[in-house]
């Protein structure tokens, strides 16, 4: 497949083949810089090998000229703080240009939009995420342990931390269940329980240690119910 050619391409150019050097050189010279219409070179005929067929040299120079849109306009509008924002955009438009070729090429279509069985999946992950991290929140809302005291112990935990990390768990719980791989979910059971211990253990708390519990469980119920609904 084109697509998975391209990809390939894409990966060894943009990652393997891309010294950190080159990225530091390109993101204070921006345009200016040479490592960058070397890197967009190394990326046409890196498609030229992966496709391997003369007939398609097109493909190879399409891909390398919207390479070099993409990361031109990276460069020259990202700031340290949008840099990982802009990062993720980037990778998402080179993958968008590779499949807009295999659109082209009809190696793929939107019939899975009319599979009623994809759409459920998608339905019940899309629910699994924040929706369900409201449902969760306003369930706990009620029991939120306050600090028993001056002594009790606080830890710095990372910005909305809980939320993404309870998200994930979601999600790999579901996804186990659709796969038929309920051992998977033990794992995440115990993995988190591993975690978790240390953090309890020091913090003391009663009402902690039993709010963590029941905000586990919901999340992990949820997951499971989901998925076995949707199976």
């Amino acid at each position: 497949m084109i697509f998975i050619k391209l990809i390939l391409a894409h990966l060894l150019g943009d990652f393997i083949l891309q010294p950190n050097s080159w990225v530091a050189d390109k993101e204070n010279s921006k345009l200016k810089s040479r490592f960058l219409y070397i890197h967009v070179l190394i990326h046409i005929i890196l498609s030229l090998v992966f496709l391997w067929d003369l007939q398609l040299w097109w493909v190879a120079v399409l891909v390398g000229i919207t390479h070099f849109i993409i990361d031109a306009a990276k460069l020259t509008f990202q700031n340290v703080k949008t840099k990982k924002r802009w990062f993720f955009i980037d990778q998402l438009l080179h993958v968008l240009v590779i499949t807009g070729v295999s659109f082209y090429f009809r190696e793929f279509s939107f019939d899975f939009l009319q599979n009623q069985e994809f759409l459920k999946i998608i339905m019940a992950a899309l629910f699994l995420t924040t929706p369900a991290s409201i449902f969760i929140k306003i369930l706990l809302s009620s029991w939120t342990p306050a600090p028993d005291g001056p002594n009790t112990i606080q830890t710095e935990s990372l910005s909305s931390a809980g939320k993404y990390i309870g998200i994930l768990e979601r999600l790999l719980v579901f996804t186990f269940i659709i796969v038929n791989h309920w051992e998977g979910v033990g794992f995440m059971v115990a993995a988190k329980s591993v975690f978790r211990f240390s953090d309890l253990a020091q913090a003391k708390q009663r009402k902690l240690t039993e709010y963590v519990l029941i905000g586990t469980l919901l999340s992990f119920g949820l997951a499971v119910l989901t998925g076995i609904i949707i199976k």
